[in-house]
C-alpha cells in the first residue's frame, strides 16, 4: 500500500516549506517529481542523504522520481549557502564526477520497469546546444533581475566582502530552467530539495509560469547541519 508522501516526510521531521496545493496535487495520483545533484565530487556525502531519503520515499509512495544530475549546473556553481565562489572543475573531471554519482544513486533507487521506476538525467543533454544569446532571449527576459536580486542567497553575498560573479547571479536562471524542461518534456510537477534550494526551486515554478501559464510545484526538506549550524 502505498503512504502519503508528504504525512511521510512530517511523520519523520524531514519536511521544511511546501508550496500550497502540492500535497493535494500529489494526492491524486502517480506524479513525476525530481532533485538535483550537482557533481562538485566524485561521491554523494552526507548532506546529499536526506534528499536521497526524499526520493526513496516518493517512489515508495507511488510517484515517479527523476534524479538529475547536474553536469551543465556543475560549471556554473550554486551560490545558496556558499560565503564565497567554489573552484569551478574541468569539464573531464565533471563528466567523472557525474559517472560515479549515478552508479551511487543507482544503489538507492528503483530503475526498473514499473510505471514509476526511477529516470536518471543530466542537464548538460539539453544545454549543450543551447546557445548564450537563446538563453538570455528565451529564460532570461521571463524573469527580473529584481526577482532574483531577492533571493536570500544573492543578497547574502552582495552584502558579504567577496561579492558574487554572473556566473553564480545565472544560477538560479540554469535551474529554473532545468525545472521547465522536466515539466515540459517529462511531465515533472514538483521539484525537491534541501531548504537552501527554496529559493531556487521557486524561480523555476515562477518561470514555468510566466513562460506557459503553467502550474508547478515545490517542496522542500531540513538540512543536515554540523554543531557550528553550518551545511
Amino acid at each position: 500500500m502505498n503512504t502519503n508522501f508528504v504525512a511521510e516526510l512530517k511523520w519523520r521531521g524531514m519536511l521544511h516549506d511546501i508550496m500550497p496545493g502540492t500535497e493535494e496535487k500529489l494526492s491524486e495520483g502517480m506524479i513525476s517529481g525530481y532533485i538535483g545533484f550537482d557533481p562538485t565530487a566524485d561521491s554523494l556525502h552526507v548532506g546529499h542523504l536526506v534528499q536521497i531519503m526524499t526520493l526513496i520515499h516518493f517512489q515508495k509512495a507511488g510517484h515517479k522520481p527523476y534524479a538529475l544530475v547536474g553536469g551543465a549546473t556543475g560549471m556554473v556553481g550554486d551560490p545558496s549557502g556558499k560565503s564565497q565562489e567554489r573552484n569551478l572543475l574541468s569539464e573531464q573531471a565533471l563528466n567523472h564526477n557525474v559517472s560515479c554519482i549515478a552508479a551511487q544513486l543507482a544503489k538507492f533507487l528503483d530503475f526498473g520497469s514499473a510505471a514509476n521506476a526511477a529516470v536518471m538525467v543530466n542537464n548538460y543533454d539539453w544545454f549543450k546546444d543551447f546557445s548564450f544569446l537563446n538563453f538570455i532571449r528565451d529564460v532570461g527576459k521571463h524573469i527580473t533581475v529584481n526577482y532574483m536580486m531577492a533571493k536570500d542567497s544573492v543578497k547574502k553575498r552582495l552584502e558579504g566582502e567577496t561579492g558574487m560573479s554572473f556566473t553564480e547571479f545565472s544560477y538560479q536562471l540554469v535551474q529554473g530552467y532545468d525545472f521547465y524542461y522536466l515539466w515540459k518534456n517529462h511531465q515533472g510537477l514538483v521539484q525537491m530539495g534541501g531548504s537552501d534550494q527554496w529559493g531556487n526551486i521557486v524561480t523555476g515554478t515562477e518561470f514555468i509560469r510566466r513562460k506557459d501559464a503553467g502550474t508547478a510545484f515545490a517542496l522542500t526538506t531540513q538540512l543536515i547541519k554540523k554543531a557550528d549550524g553550518t551545511k
